[in-house]
């Protein structure tokens, strides 16, 4: 069964079809892998070398992939159905297949190895431009140009030429365009073929103007790709100087896109939360929450891993601020679950194991000791939501200001004490004082 190769398109006469991708799990374990059975032919529809849109998967995916180009096998470790690899394909045919200009896939590519470009021509329509290569799958692309690639073939091209016309020049029967081309392997420079000579056809001060930009954008997009090779460590380093500059030039209240965006570029999305600790998080950090607080949100929302950093970036700012914040930490942990920044079974699973991986195993236990109170909290919290569908909401704001007051007759000093009494009394909450004996007051 065929569809379109654009499937936007609902055009049961649309022209460009290729054929539904069929996928075969294979092995067990460990070891299980999908078979794309018909990779060759869509690929062949696509007119792209099958282990591209493979790698792509790879790619997306976060899994290895296998190439048997001989027994036309083509694989992706893990179990993945049909259609979601269906709809991921979508995704590389918008990037990699369709002209930006006329949506038609009737594109080539054009690998330029020596200066890290891939160009991309339309027969459709004519346009010419520029892939933007900070996709992961541009690397492999640039190590691995299509076979018909006409950049690489013009310049083999033109190095016969060059060496012909040094022959001839040493022959004796002239240079340049006097000589005798009938001697020639390799087309006047007039040639249609000749890449080089495409993309200098207009001389225009527009025109120019135009392949200096390209030219900038280039050279950015081969940063950009060399970035992604190197070592977590760098890619780190280099996340954390980004910060640290918006932090420096005051930009860094409205860069929460911004920051993101570098983070995804560098493939360093999950430690985000741990990095943003360190730069904006001090002995303030209960009104820092709030401030920034959508910045931590566009990495931890529905991210644990991202969420496990945030408690790790944590423990850092309170051993920087032990004096001040140690007393506060249930306050604060609770502070920053009220903001959606931890969910409960993150805050659970980290309270089960004191770890040493970001400060020293003593200060970790008075950590976790601190906290108890607020994880206790909130797996009472926990039991009787899951006991009882529906709570008052009296008995919901009690539950709070239970828990609040034996945090503060716990960790906070007398008078801290005092000012949240206050407020309780003035907002009408009526208050046990059945344990304060025991608390030494």
């Amino acid at each position: 069964m065929s569809v379109n190769v654009n499937r936007s398109v609902s055009d049961q006469f649309y022209r460009y079809k290729m054929p539904r991708l069929i996928a075969k799990v294979e092995g067990k374990g460990n070891g299980i892998k999908t078979v794309i059975v018909n990779m060759v032919d869509v690929a062949k529809a696509l007119n792209r070398p099958p282990t591209y849109p493979t790698k792509f998967f790879g790619c997306e995916l976060g899994a290895q992939t296998q190439f048997d180009t001989k027994n036309d096998r083509y694989i992706v470790n893990g179990s993945h159905e049909a259609n979601k690899l269906q709809d991921m394909l979508d995704g590389f045919i918008r990037k990699f297949v369709l002209c930006p200009e006329c949506d038609n896939p009737e594109t080539d590519l054009h690998v330029n190895p020596k200066k890290q470009t891939i160009g991309t021509s339309c027969k459709a329509c004519g346009y010419r431009g520029m892939l933007d290569t900070r996709h992961k799958l541009c690397t492999f692309i640039l190590k691995n140009p299509p076979e018909s690639n006409e950049s690489g073939s013009a310049s083999v091209k033109k190095e016969k030429e060059k060496k012909n016309r040094k022959k001839d020049k040493e022959n004796g029967s002239g240079s340049g365009e006097a000589g005798n081309h009938d001697n020639f392997d390799a087309p006047q420079a007039v040639d249609g073929d000749d890449d080089d000579e495409d993309w200098a056809e207009e001389t225009t001060e527009e025109a120019q103007r135009r392949r200096m930009e390209e030219i900038s954008d280039h050279a950015k997009n081969l940063t950009l790709s060399e970035d992604l090779e190197k070592p977590l460590e760098e890619r780190v380093n280099l996340f954390y100087n980004f910060v640290k500059q918006k932090k420096e030039s005051g930009t860094i209240d409205g860069a929460d896109k911004e920051i993101l965006a570098e983070a995804e570029r560098l493939d360093v999305k999950a430690m985000g939360p741990l990095i943003l600790s360190e730069l904006l998080f001090n002995e303030n950090i209960r009104d820092q929450i709030k401030k920034y607080k959508r910045h931590f949100l566009r990495f931890c929302h529905n991210n644990k891993k991202a969420q496990k950093y945030l408690l790790g970036g944590f423990e850092c700012v309170v051993k920087l601020h032990q004096v001040q914040l140690l007393p506060r930490v249930p306050i604060i942990l609770k502070d920053l679950y009220d903001a959606d920044l931890l969910e409960e079974d993150v805050i659970f699973a980290w309270a089960e194991k004191v770890s040493k991986k970001y400060v020293s195993k003593e200060l970790a236990k008075e950590i976790h000791a601190k906290a108890a109170p607020f994880v206790k909290w909130l797996k009472e919290a926990e039991e009787e939501s899951e006991g009882s569908e529906e709570e008052e909401e009296e008995d919901d704001e009690n539950v709070e200001v239970d828990f609040l007051l034996k945090s503060l007759l716990s960790h906070f000093l007398y008078f801290e004490y005092l000012q949240v009494f206050l407020i309780f009394c003035h907002r009408g909450i009526k208050v046990q004082f059945t344990d304060f004996s025991s608390q030494g007051f």
